[in-house]
C-alpha cells in the first residue's frame, strides 16, 4: 500500500446541494479508510477539462510540487478519468493515479467476506480494468484483498490481455448467475413463511448498520466509517403487537457510485428490490444530508423501487440541538435508543397497509385454523354462531395463501377490502 496520497478534487461542474469542501471531505475519509495517509489536499476548479490531462499546466506543477515536498507516490483525482487521462497524468506527476471509481472499488475489494461479494467485486474491477488495459487482473488472487488499483512495484504498466480478462469476466458472471438462483429459491422459501422482508437503505456511514442492531438486537459490525457493511445482512424483526418481519441490512450508497458497481451489486439490491417496505436511514446531523438524499433516491429508481413504500428515518437526532422544522421523517437515535417505538410503530403500520381484508367461515372444530388465524393475522372481527364461525382478518398475501393450502380454501371467500389501514 503507498503510506501517503494527495487527494484532488476538481470541480467541473457546480453542484447545486453540496459543497466542494464537502465533496472533498468525502474523498478523504474514502481514502484513509484503505489505511492511506494524506498529507496534502487540492480543490481546483476546471473551467474547460484538458482531453489529455483534465487539469491544466500549472495545476499539473502544483501538484507535482506538493508530491515531492510530501514524499507521496498516490494522487487520488476524486471523479472520472480517462484512461488517456490517467496515463499522462501518472507520466507527468511519476506518481501512482486512481479516480474516484479505482478507490471505491478499492475499498470494496478489501472488505468483502462472502463468496458473492468477492465476486460482485471481482467483476465490477475487471469491467472496469477492461477499459484500460494498464494493471494486471492477476491481482485477483492476492490474500490480502482489495481491487488491486495499489498493487506492488511494476503493475501500474503491465498490459492485460483482453482475452484473458473477458474469460474471466464470463466465468464470474456465470458464478454470479448461480448465486442469483440460489438467492430467488431463498426468496421464494421465504414467501411461504409469513415474515415481510423490510430493507434498510440509506447513504454510507448515514448508521444503517446500528439502527439494525438496535432493531433485531443483533451484533453486526457497526463502526464509524465509509463502507462498513457491503454483504447483506439479515435478521427477525420483532414488531409491536407480537407480528415479525424480516430485516435485511445492505451497502450503503454514495454520490456518483461507479456503475460497474451497480450493475455488479444487482443481486445483492435485488433484496431492496424484493422487499414490501423500505426504510431510508439518514444522517440528519449531516450538512449534506439533503445532497445524500437525492443520491440515494436516484439509485432507488434506477432499482425500480417507486412503486415499493418508503418510509424515511432520520437518524443521529442526538446530535442535534433541534429536529429540522420541515418534517417528514421519523426522527430516531440508533445509538441511545431515542424514537425506535416510534418507529416500529410505523413500520406496523405500513406493513399493514399492503395486507389483504379476507371474510372465513369456520366451524367450531376448526380450532386449529383459528388459531393460525390470530397468530398470523390481525383480526378484525369474529362472529360465533351455533355450527359457524365468521371471521375478518387481515393477511399478507402470502399468509393468505398460505391458509388456503393449509385449510381447506374452499370453506374461505375474499372479500374485495384491501390495503386497508388498521
Amino acid at each position: 500500500m503507498t503510506e501517503a496520497a494527495l487527494v484532488v478534487h476538481p470541480v467541473v461542474r457546480k453542484d447545486t446541494l453540496r459543497a466542494p469542501e464537502a465533496r472533498l471531505a468525502e474523498a478523504v475519509r474514502l481514502t484513509k479508510s484503505i489505511g492511506v495517509k494524506v498529507p496534502a489536499t487540492r480543490i481546483v476548479r476546471v473551467a474547460r477539462p484538458r482531453p489529455a490531462t483534465l487539469f491544466g499546466a500549472g495545476v499539473i506543477e502544483d501538484v507535482q510540487d506538493v508530491l515531492a515536498e510530501k514524499e507521496a507516490a498516490l494522487v487520488v483525482v476524486d471523479g472520472a478519468l480517462t484512461p488517456v487521462q490517467q496515463r499522462n497524468l501518472e507520466r507527468a506527476w511519476d506518481a501512482k493515479v486512481i479516480d474516484r471509481t479505482a478507490l471505491i472499488l478499492e475499498i470494496f475489494g478489501a472488505r468483502a467476506r462472502t463468496r458473492e461479494g468477492v465476486l460482485q467485486v471481482d467483476l465490477a474491477a475487471l469491467s472496469y480494468q477492461r477499459t484500460r488495459l494498464v494493471r494486471s487482473w492477476t491481482h485477483l488472487e492476492r490474500q490480502q484483498g482489495g481491487a488491486g488499483f495499489l498493487g506492488g512495484p511494476g503493475e501500474a504498466q503491465i498490459e492485460i490481455d483482453r482475452r484473458l480478462i473477458d474469460e474471466k469476466i464470463v466465468k464470474l458472471k456465470r458464478q454470479l448467475e448461480e448465486v442469483r438462483r440460489t438467492r430467488s429459491i431463498q426468496r421464494w422459501a421465504r414467501r411461504r413463511v409469513p415474515f415481510p422482508v423490510v430493507a434498510l437503505v440509506g447513504y454510507t456511514n448515514a448508521g444503517k448498520s446500528t439502527l439494525f442492531n438496535r432493531l433485531t438486537g443483533s451484533d453486526v459490525l457497526a463502526q464509524d466509517q465509509l463502507f462498513a457493511t457491503l454483504d447483506p445482512i439479515m435478521r427477525r424483526l420483532d414488531l409491536p403487537s407480537g407480528r415479525r418481519a424480516i430485516l435485511s441490512d445492505t451497502v450503503g450508497f454514495i454520490s456518483d457510485l461507479p456503475p460497474q458497481l451497480v450493475a455488479a451489486f444487482r443481486a445483492t439490491l435485488e433484496e431492496v428490490v424484493e422487499a414490501e417496505l423500505v426504510l431510508h436511514v439518514r444522517d440528519i446531523a449531516d450538512p449534506d444530508t439533503a445532497a445524500q438524499k437525492q443520491d440515494v433516491d436516484l439509485v432507488l429508481d434506477d432499482l425500480d423501487t417507486h412503486l415499493t413504500p418508503r418510509l424515511e428515518i432520520w437518524n443521529k437526532i442526538d446530535l442535534l440541538e433541534a429536529l429540522p422544522g420541515n418534517g417528514g421523517g421519523i426522527p430516531v437515535s440508533a445509538m441511545t435508543g431515542q424514537g425506535i417505538r416510534d418507529l416500529l410503530e410505523a413500520v406496523e403500520v405500513e406493513l399493514s397497509c399492503s395486507q389483504t381484508v379476507s371474510e372465513f367461515v369456520l366451524e367450531p372444530k376448526d380450532g386449529a385454523a383459528i388459531a393460525w388465524l390470530y397468530r398470523h393475522g390481525d383480526v378484525r372481527r369474529r362472529e360465533d354462531g351455533e355450527n359457524r364461525i365468521s371471521m375478518t382478518v387481515a393477511l399478507d398475501p402470502a399468509d393468505h395463501a398460505r391458509f388456503e393450502r393449509r385449510f381447506q380454501p374452499e370453506r374461505s371467500s375474499l372479500t374485495p377490502a384491501s390495503r386497508s389501514k388498521r
